[in-house]
């Protein structure tokens, strides 16, 4: 990674203060005061593809019960042997797409973001160092694939849709890419990036 576009994504973790959620854009979405957050982690990981940093994204496999055929960072749950959220990432990402955890060097935490399943997601930025080639377990994972840091680090290729949700319409950030349909909590995580790469 260039030196010049490391200082500009470490300058915008240090921007980013403020978490976001699924709901930030229905400010009517009334929420459940004790509900109860799981802690889980999603790895941000970027990836130099010819002169130019990408990052890595999944298409969720079809047949799984959760958010299938979704476009996701590597990520999930954090388990109780995990050492922190970083360990949760790297982990998940070597599971889910074959990422060995020695190959990344973490830049930095983003704040979290809460889901509409109730959980809170940290999502870990991390530089993949070698050269990578994904093995996707297919139990999970139908596709892996890049995305230009230069095309989800602009906020206007970003837009607002929405859909029906229990009953309420709900609005949420889109940012397609090719015949990919960027939206939800990725798009959300990485519009917040886009707005410390863009301050």
């Amino acid at each position: 990674m260039a030196n010049e576009t490391r200082a500009k994504i470490t300058a915008a973790l240090g921007r980013l203060h403020q978490g976001s959620s699924d709901f930030d854009l229905n400010p009517d979405v009334q929420l459940d005061p004790v509900r109860t957050l799981r802690p889980a982690a999603v790895l941000v990981a970027l990836q130099q593809v010819g002169g130019e940093i990408h990052v890595v994204l999944t298409k969720r496999a079809s047949h799984l019960k959760h958010h299938a055929g979704q476009i996701s960072f590597p990520g999930g749950k954090q388990e109780q042997a995990d050492s922190s959220l970083e360990h949760t990432a790297l982990r998940e990402a070597d599971e889910e797409i074959g990422l060995p955890p020695q190959d990344v060097d973490i830049l930095g935490r983003m704040p979290t973001h809460e889901t509409v399943t109730n959980f809170t997601v940290t999502p870990v930025l991390g530089l993949i160092r070698a050269t990578f080639t994904p093995t996707p377990d297919h139990n999970e994972v139908a596709e892996v694939f890049t995305v230009p840091l230069s095309h989800v680090a602009n906020p206007a290729h970003y837009s607002i849709q929405g859909r029906r949700w229990r009953g309420q319409r709900r609005a949420y950030y889109t940012v397609p890419y090719g015949p990919y349909y960027i939206w939800g909590a990725t798009a959300r995580i990485l519009r917040a990036l886009a707005e410390g790469m863009n301050p």
